[in-house]
């Protein structure tokens, strides 16, 4: 028996899969979903053998569609602070491992938030995004309002959170939102490709970069220059380091061991 209920996780080569399997409503998240997520992420980051960590959602059509509804009429003050999905997104966003999100469709409230929280995102042409939480009277409550207001112009963020328009995978794209849009039926190739060629760098690097850039947006340009400064001086003390520049004088492929 899965460990999993509503997730199908699994491995494939260095590579740990998540994906969100409740085709009946939409891959909604429940609070038992969520749960599972966490723990799954969880699992790959103590996997030695898994690098980089994929997000999707069963079938075609949806990502994940959002909040169940059912669960959310009867969450309270206390429940709200609780946060369950605000938890979540922070542990994907501050996850050692590089996170790619192959959003296959609507990524819709806290599903939009989930992807929000991944390094990197890559959408087929038919995905959809929106924050549908105003409608309820709520906001957005899994960070959307913080990354995505970082992530784009505020006064456009400001935009789609108040009025709740879907945004096209098209406009997605030109807002910077995801990093490419494909066809549907060329999502996963796209995104396992992206994915092998992050593969091929040190991990130590990888998990270097993804810091000095999360931590370094939120500080001054001095400051943030100080982190990176710190973080190379790291690097250049790893045995990867010495690995990658012989590799390269001898014109062969590195072999990293991430120390």
């Amino acid at each position: 028996m899965s460990e999993f209920k509503y997730l199908d996780v699994y491995k494939d080569g260095a590579l740990g899969i998540i994906k969100v399997n409740r085709l009946e409503v939409h891959n909604a998240l429940n609070k038992e979903t969520i749960q599972e997520l966490s723990a799954s992420i969880d699992k790959w980051v103590n996997h030695d053998g898994v690098q980089v960590i994929l997000m999707t959602g069963a079938g075609s059509k949806s990502f994940i569609s959002g909040a169940d509804i059912n669960q959310l009429t009867v969450k309270t003050l206390i429940q709200g602070l609780e946060a369950d999905l605000s938890v979540l997104c922070e542990k994907i966003e501050n996850c050692e491992k590089v996170t790619i999100a192959a959003i296959n469709g609507y990524a819709f409230g806290g599903g939009f938030e989930v992807a929000l929280a991944c390094d990197i995102r890559i959408a087929s042409a038919n995905a959809k995004f929106c924050f549908p939480e105003l409608n309820l009277s709520i906001i957005p409550g899994g960070g959307g309002t913080q990354r995505l207001s970082r992530l784009i112009n505020k006064g456009v963020a400001l935009d789609l959170i108040l009025t709740g328009d879907v945004m096209t995978a098209e406009r997605a794209e030109r807002l910077g939102v995801v990093s490419a849009v494909v066809p549907q039926e060329e999502l996963w190739e796209a995104v396992i490709t992206k994915a092998q060629k992050i593969i091929t760098k040190g991990p130590i690097a990888c998990r270097l970069a993804k810091l000095v850039v999360k931590e370094g947006a939120e500080i001054n340009l001095s400051s943030a220059l100080v982190l990176e400064k710190l973080a190379q001086s790291l690097l250049f003390g790893t045995k990867d380091k010495q690995e990658g520049t012989q590799a390269f004088i001898e014109k062969r492929k590195p072999i990293f061991a991430g120390k």
